[in-house]
């Protein structure tokens, strides 16, 4: 299974949504669509990555969220990750990626945690 990439708007809020396997082999097209997604909404109200269609997802895929990350608060823009897998969830937590980036269990509360 690829991964498959589209981007959603509401109200200033921007979501890059990840549907397949985060794996080495896309871990390019993650990167451009990040790097994308990021360069594109620099004056969105806060950005967010959906992982909720994610089936396997690679650790060098956490240091590129991780940089899109640093990216979008050095512009001011709050950056989210969703995510309701629970074990997703506990690997980002495992991971400690969860102390360096947001990681919500649902958009509503992606955004509302932005500021909406």
């Amino acid at each position: 299974m690829d991964l498959r990439t589209t981007t959603l708007s509401a109200a200033g809020h921007e979501v890059l949504v990840l549907d397949g396997v985060v794996d080495l082999g896309s871990l390019p097209r993650l990167h451009d669509a990040l790097q994308k997604f990021v360069g594109d909404h620099a004056a969105a109200k806060s950005l967010a990555v959906d992982l909720d269609g994610v089936s396997v997802l690679d650790d060098a895929a956490l240091g590129l969220m991780l940089g899109a990350a640093a990216t979008a608060r050095e512009r001011g823009v709050a950056f989210r990750v969703v995510c309701a897998d629970a074990r997703l969830r506990a690997r980002l937590a495992a991971s400690r990626f969860d102390r360096a980036v947001v990681v919500a269990a649902s958009l509503g509360e992606a955004v509302a945690d932005a500021g909406a």
